[in-house]
């Protein structure tokens, strides 16, 4: 990081020492381009670090620049305000992976950013833009992480697409939760985020493991919020696994070669209706028979934005149990009949 003591300069003058820095930075490549192809990471640092000390000379920020090794953002702080993130790439375009949105080595007192982009692949070129113009998406590895597009055009950022500022973003205590609100809102049908949790505050488990390999316990606790959040386990649809498949992979990072046990394993039982009479019903609503106390309980405890989302529903009911077997009993319809399926469920749940 590079750090300068002035905190009182103002932006036309930063923008300008900036863009008297790109200049040299590209001439300096144009007569030697050789040396700059083989730079990268911190080395290329040094190099933005050296000219922005030569451009700085006779300015206001002469004498104030420091550079710091270490895992800070941004690369460089002037006057404690503004601030130059350093990225590059080897290759031939302007695209890049930046800072993680969280930002939790922010210097406290930096308010703008420039970012700084060398293009490493021939011929060698140096862009430097705001921060926030050039942030295109959201990428993930082991947390999210903005998507740089040097050439990107105004109106494309990420923050437009949002309908969230970049200073709004970076100032929330929970900057994960609208940009995965966000991407869920773009969810195609069989398609899930990996990286973020149903409560959009924590990233997706960093381990994945096998069905067979959990105990017994959370294998009915999967089960339980599996009738919960997916009604149509309880049709007859070839695909009536696939969300619960994906919200398993994706939320709890469970991989499950054999659904299908535990759910429709066991053919059909007897089970009463209200009237006395019992009719054969799959299995399915024997097991939740069994688990009705902890159905109940969960549904009691979930939030409703995410019944919401996994329901497809507008609204929740001020009685939302009521609302589930509805729900569940109309997924039925194909196997045992509406009236039916809720006759039984009724009676289950009293």
């Amino acid at each position: 990081m590079i750090i300068s003591d002035n905190s009182k300069s103002e932006k036309i003058r930063f923008q300008s020492l900036i863009s008297r820095m790109d200049k040299l930075l590209n001439d300096d490549a144009a007569a030697h381009e050789d040396y700059y192809v083989n730079r990268g990471g911190k080395l290329l640092e040094q190099d933005v670090f050296g000219a922005i000390q030569e451009c700085a000379k006779g300015t206001e920020f002469q004498g104030t620049i420091q550079l710091v090794s270490g895992a800070s953002f941004p690369d460089i702080v002037a006057n404690n305000y503004f601030g130059i993130e350093v990225k590059s790439t080897e290759k031939d375009h302007w695209t890049s992976i930046g800072s993680s949105i969280l930002e939790s080595t922010r210097s406290q007192d930096v308010e703008k950013i420039y970012l700084t982009f060398g293009k490493l692949g021939k011929p060698v070129q140096f862009i430097s833009r705001p921060y926030e113009e050039c942030l295109s998406g959201i990428a993930v590895t082991h947390y999210p992480r903005y998507q740089i597009d040097m050439k990107l055009h105004s109106g494309e950022t990420i923050f437009d697409k949002m309908g969230v500022s970049y200073d709004d973003l970076r100032s929330m205590d929970n900057p994960v939760a609208p940009v995965s609100k966000y991407y869920k809102s773009k969810l195609k049908p069989g398609e899930s985020l990996w990286w973020a949790n149903d409560d959009a505050e924590t990233v997706a488990p960093p381990t994945v493991k096998l069905w067979t390999a959990l105990s017994q316990e959370v294998k009915e606790q999967c089960a339980i919020q599996g009738y919960v959040l997916f009604p149509e386990i309880l049709s007859n649809s070839s695909t009536k696994y696939n969300r619960y498949a994906l919200w398993l992979a994706t939320q709890k990072g469970i991989v499950n070669t054999n659904i299908r046990d535990s759910f429709s394993a066991g053919g059909q039982i007897p089970m009463p209706l209200s009237s006395g009479v019992f009719v054969k019903m799959p299995a399915a609503f024997g097991r939740i028979k069994k688990y009705r106390y902890e159905i109940i309980k969960t549904i009691d405890n979930m939030d409703e934005d995410i019944l919401k989302t996994y329901w497809g529903v507008k609204s929740i009911a001020q009685n939302k149990l009521h609302q589930w077997i509805q729900l569940v009993a109309t997924s039925a319809n194909t196997t045992v009949g509406y009236g039916v399926a809720y006759d039984v469920l009724h009676k289950i749940f009293g």
